[in-house]
């Protein structure tokens, strides 16, 4: 899991191997295959109302805006063991909380950088107003966070334990 401070990525050592992994395909097989796609629309002709062209020049161009944010962090990331799981939220934890003391209306979420950000599980980052309010609190305790209004919200933790995903 990772947390950002300082331009500085933590990560776990299977967190950076993915990474490293995914990287290296997008600097390598994915650049081959979007400059074939790219040379294949080019050749059907003129270029301004050609929708197989832009489409591709466009794909290359998030590409190497990926290329370019997984190189980065990758230069910047200490690599670290995953948090303990001994009732401290930790960024890489999956966290429980009760907003208000009304046990009943839980979230959990995961509290890590946005790069794993999944469709199973909310991910909150260890930067914003509630990651920061819940980190390095203890299970039970209540913790504040500021609302984008000013206000105070109060959520008690219920559960944190290191993400396995």
């Amino acid at each position: 899991m990772t947390q950002t401070s300082d331009n500085v990525t933590w990560l776990t050592q299977e967190a950076y191997n993915q990474l490293k992994a995914e990287l290296e395909y997008l600097s390598g097989p994915a650049r081959t295959e979007i400059a074939t796609k790219i040379a294949e629309a080019r050749e059907e002709g003129d270029l301004r109302e050609n929708g197989g062209y832009h489409a591709a020049k466009e794909e290359q161009g998030k590409q190497e805006l990926r290329v370019r944010q997984l190189t980065q962090m990758l230069e910047h990331a200490k690599v670290g063991q995953a948090p303990a799981a001994d009732g401290t939220v930790a960024p890489g934890m999956v966290v429980t909380i009760a907003f208000d003391g009304d046990e009943d209306d839980t979230v959990t979420f995961l509290l890590a950088s946005r790069e794993y950000a999944s469709e199973e599980i909310a991910t909150y980052s260890p930067q914003s107003p509630l990651g920061s309010g819940v980190n390095g609190q203890k299970v039970g305790a209540t913790a504040e966070y500021e609302l984008p209004n000013g206000k105070l919200a109060s959520v008690k933790i219920l559960d944190a334990k290191p993400y396995d995903g």
